[in-house]
């Protein structure tokens, strides 16, 4: 792809937007940052919050540990982070350097304030609205449609903010995605300059390499990377898995490190890099190999993830396994034809696996996830295949990708509305 092709400027722009680093969990970071954003305006510690919030952001934090809070968990304890000891520049490291006093401060807080969540007004499906209040002073600042984007700031009924439309479903106000398709990232990751994205992709892969290799050393949730080294083996079909899987089940318990995120998400920023990072380094191929590979797999989980939106019922490791997968053939020598049967294999495999909120079991649906796209290409060497009619693979590897949108997108509304009642206690709809 040549450089006066406008899509290679595309594709590099939309590395930046999506590989940002973020400390713990994208959600309540998201809920952090407006907090912190919204004290920012009010000028002062308010004497009690509100957090509105739609229901796929409610089953992202509930079950999650946020960072630098002593280990507390949910809507409340991200809010109270946030307000009292969050630094908005910082944007998703937002309580990357909170004290131990701080700490103490947050737990003080929540214990003598009042902090109320509600559900958000409408049917967007990434919503949050929070409104802070001391004295006569009220502030109200909403994040919709992805993790920094603050469509509104008011103060004291004087709207100080207000940016386009919200859309659900949407990422409006990012690069446009359209562009992409699987040729087009193969040709993009082949020819493109290497120094263009060097400096955005080894910073995901300094990053999220180091919390995995944390997640094997140290006890973290549910320790998944473990117990698949310790009993499948130390073959590199299990390291691949077993190092995202450690890597998220060192984020989702807590842990105070960066990751690198992808399709706002920092387990689909790990699960995308990590296996392909650890068959790089035992293929022993170039640095520059590496890069494009990581690159490869980045953009075909971004455009996998594009079609099904920010937060569904679809487990966004699916995109991210299946990508991985991709680029590991890509790694053992792979071009457009092994990438695309390897994708369509994995995608038959395991879509459909829900997302039922940020939690341990995460890590187990990353080992998951990329056992299906390491399946997809190993089925490609043995001449095997999905073809197109069977269940919801179509002819053509674009065409896959869109049943797959569709399916996560439109198919799983329901899914989504009724793992979010089972999460809070209400009642199956009648």
């Amino acid at each position: 792809m040549e450089k006066t092709d406008q899509r290679y400027h595309h594709f590099i722009q939309i590395l930046r937007e999506e590989l940002v680093p973020a400390m713990g969990c994208t959600e309540p970071i998201a809920i952090a940052y407006a907090a912190a954003k919204a004290r920012e305006v009010l000028g002062r510690l308010p004497e009690r919050i509100l957090v509105e919030a739609s229901g796929n952001i409610i089953k992202n934090v509930k079950s999650v540990v946020v960072p630098n809070t002593g280990g507390l968990k949910g809507i409340e304890a991200s809010a109270a982070a946030g307000a009292v000891a969050g630094d908005a520049g910082k944007i998703l490291e937002v309580i990357s350097q909170v004290t131990d006093a701080q700490k103490k401060e947050i737990k003080s807080y929540l214990a003598g304030h009042e902090v109320r969540v509600a559900p958000a007004p409408g049917d967007v499906v990434f919503d949050i609205i929070v409104t802070l209040v001391a004295g006569a002073d009220t502030v109200r600042l909403r994040i919709a449609d992805y993790h920094t984007n603050i469509v509104l700031i008011e103060k004291n009924g004087e709207i100080l903010l207000e940016s386009g439309n919200v859309v659900s479903d949407s990422a409006s106000g990012l690069t446009d995605r359209s562009c992409m398709s699987v040729e087009a990232i193969v040709d993009f990751v082949n020819t493109c300059d290497i120094e263009d994205v060097q400096d955005i992709v080894q910073r995901q892969i300094d990053y999220n390499y180091a919390i995995a290799q944390e997640g094997m050393a140290h006890d973290w949730g549910a320790n998944i990377g473990k117990v698949l080294r310790q009993h499948y083996g130390d073959d590199i079909k299990i390291r691949a898995r077993a190092m995202a899987a450690a890597g998220s089940d060192a984020r989702m318990s807590g842990c105070e490190m960066p990751v690198i995120i992808v399709s706002g998400s920092g387990n689909q920023g790990i699960t995308a890099s990590v296996p392909v990072i650890e068959y790089a380094k035992e293929l022993q191929v170039s640095h520059e190999a590496m890069l494009r590979a990581v690159t490869l797999s980045d953009l075909l989980t971004i455009h996998m993830k594009t079609g099904i939106g920010r937060l569904s019922a679809y487990c966004g490791a699916v995109s991210a396994g299946c990508g991985a997968g991709a680029a590991i053939a890509y790694l053992n020598g792979g071009g457009f034809t092994e990438i695309a049967h390897t994708l369509v294999n994995a995608l038959a495999t395991i879509s459909g696996m829900i997302c039922d909120g940020a939690k341990p079991s995460c890590a187990a649906k990353i080992a998951a996830a990329v056992d299906a796209g390491l399946l997809g290409y190993n089925m490609y060497l043995s001449d095997q295949q999905f073809r197109g009619g069977e269940g919801i693979v179509s002819k053509g590897v674009e065409n896959t990708i869109a049943n797959i949108g569709r399916l996560g997108r439109l198919g799983m509304r329901e899914t989504d509305r009724e793992i979010i009642r089972i999460m809070t206690g209400q009642p199956p709809k009648a």
